[in-house]
């Protein structure tokens, strides 16, 4: 009785360091990650200029050379055509193509001149209604066009969601301000939940002017964050921007053409704390009420059995649980790795008195102690390969 005692106090010691470790570990961990959020707040602070795309120099160096001035009264009468009309179709017809400018494809617009350097700001000012599961959020958002010259019509089309609202803040040859609300989708990675970090992208296309006309550069000294823009649930960790030249495979023959993508990317983590409670703390609490029943012999099987059997069932459903507010991936997240610790735990556990139905009575006392010295050590070196891997 006195071993088993000592037994039993040693189990709930070792689940109170663990529940007090897990709690400092969590601390630990959340400054550090919520450091890069009041730096955030601080608008002088941005991502550089090569992380978020090509600078203003780098685009102007790419654009090709400006062709011979155009009055402006014959600028007036090619903006009555569509670029496509002033494309020439080939004897064998076919797609009609253009015989001028660096582009074939019958949608340039080779009487354009030199395409329009658009720098393009964003100012983030509210998200709410994240839904992992379904990778969708709402967003309310500024954005502005900057250019050195004249643009051509410009219309904003986000290629990754559905806009429910647009407000023409201003409207004029070289500057432009929308105000929107919509919907977006973000695809989640969630290969290191609870601890999983997603990055929730807006992305924007004027899928009217391709690169001949407009080249897009992402304007960070206008990129920023709302004061106090918070993410309900989650650490706001950093956010940046960049431009990307979108080429479609060819739709056509001579669909050399191609269109420059916005994205607009901000980075969030869920809180350690949160992660660490939640997920990690009620496993082992498992494993450890299925370690207590280790303790008692055969004489109180019932009890015993009571400790391992139904946590089992626990196990199963809490995973079931967790499973139920993500979505279903091809790969295993770390929380799938630790509940397949748990559940090998509590298989071994579960052996250790099935064994006594298979082995005769004299070795009954062998199993006990076997079960009482050797499984506790091994589930510990399961546990920590599956909260390791």
């Amino acid at each position: 009785m006195k071993g088993r005692r000592v037994g039993v106090l040693s189990v709930l010691s070792l689940a109170f360091a663990f529940v007090l470790g897990s709690y400092l570990v969590a601390r630990r961990l959340e400054p550090r990650a919520a450091a890069p959020h009041g730096r955030l707040q601080s608008w002088p602070a941005f991502p550089t200029a090569a992380a978020a795309g090509p600078s203003l120099s780098a685009a102007l160096a790419l654009a090709p050379a400006a062709p011979p001035a155009v009055s402006t009264e014959a600028k007036g009468k090619e903006s009555e055509k569509k670029p496509i009309d002033s494309a020439v179709v080939g004897t064998t017809g076919g797609v009609p193509v253009h015989t001028e400018g660096p582009y074939r494809s019958p949608f340039a617009n080779p009487g354009f001149g030199a395409p329009a350097i658009v720098k393009v700001g964003f100012l983030f000012s509210h998200i709410a209604d994240y839904d992992i599961k379904e990778g969708t959020f709402k967003a309310e958002f500024y954005l502005s066009y900057t250019s050195d010259r004249t643009m051509p019509p410009m219309d904003p089309d986000f290629t990754n969601g559905k806009v429910d609202e647009k407000e023409v803040v201003a409207d004029t040859p070289t500057f432009k301000l929308y105000h929107f609300r919509g919907e977006f989708e973000s695809l989640p990675d969630l290969r290191n939940y609870p601890f999983d970090r997603q990055e929730l992208e807006i992305e924007i296309e004027d899928n009217q002017n391709g690169g001949d006309q407009i080249k897009l550069v992402a304007d960070l000294d206008y990129t920023h964050l709302d004061a106090g823009f918070q993410m309900p649930g989650w650490l706001v960790e950093d956010y940046t921007a960049r431009v990307l030249d979108r080429r479609y495979p060819p739709r056509f023959a001579n669909d050399d053409l191609y269109y420059g993508r916005y994205h607009f990317i901000l980075g969030v983590r869920r809180f350690a704390t949160s992660a660490v409670f939640s997920v990690f703390v009620p496993a082992f609490v498992i494993v450890f009420i299925s370690l207590l029943g280790l303790w008692f012999p055969r004489e109180e099987l019932e009890v015993r059995s009571n400790a391992s059997a139904p946590m089992l069932a626990a196990a199963v459903i809490f995973h079931f649980t967790l499973n139920q507010s993500l979505p279903a991936t091809p790969y295993l997240t770390r929380a799938d790795k630790l509940m397949m610790g748990v559940y090998i735990s509590l298989i071994l556990n579960m052996l250790a008195t099935w064994a006594w139905f298979v082995f005769g009575e004299k070795h009954v006392e062998r199993i006990f102690r076997l079960g009482k010295y050797v499984i506790p050590p091994v589930t510990v070196v399961v546990m920590a390969l599956a909260c390791g891997l």
